[in-house]
């Protein structure tokens, strides 16, 4: 996203208001529109650094058998999924300000998904982790899990890592 796409819309918004004469004192701030498009330019950071790691980890691997592949997924504005072994790691827009985040083992009803609190107990396939946005001063977005501030260096890690592990043959 253009960081200057706001003055963009601060241009516009006076240009109309001088056109038409009206005084619009709402321009410039629109939540829904920025919650839509910080959350497709979010996902969009987080595909391109899991590029980047998956990238990394196919060069240090030097093998071919076991590459993580990363794809678009079709008709969506930037969803994504890692892709090895039959395993799968889906980001999705669920809404605005709503990314889900699921693994897929196509044919296993089970993944073992470890968790300080539950040592490993079996959490059925198709259930997502989920991080919401929150608006912070000034009409900053903040990204979070389970009502806690997330980095996207450390999520990109922790669920590269995990992704790693499980889909290990």
């Amino acid at each position: 996203m253009d960081k200057l796409n706001w003055i963009k819309d601060l241009v516009r918004a006076e240009q109309k208001m001088e056109e038409s004469g009206v005084v619009d004192f709402s321009f410039g701030f629109d939540p829904q529109q920025i919650l839509t498009s910080e959350s497709i330019t979010f996902l969009e950071s987080l595909k391109s650094q899991f590029i980047e790691a998956a990238s990394s980890f196919n060069q240090l691997k030097g093998s071919t058998v076991g590459r993580v592949k990363i794809y678009g997924i079709s008709n969506t504005h930037a969803d994504f999924m890692l892709f090895r072994n039959g395993f799968k790691l889906i980001f999705s827009l669920r809404e605005p300000g709503i990314i889900g985040i699921r693994f897929h083992y196509v044919g296993a009803g089970f993944v073992q998904m470890p968790a300080a609190s539950d040592n490993g107990a079996k959490i059925p396939a198709g259930e997502e982790d989920q991080l919401v946005a929150r608006w912070g001063a000034f009409g900053d977005l903040v990204w979070t899990y389970q009502e806690q501030n997330v980095k996207a260096d450390y999520l990109v890690r922790y669920y590269m890592t995990r992704f790693i592990r499980e889909s290990a043959k």
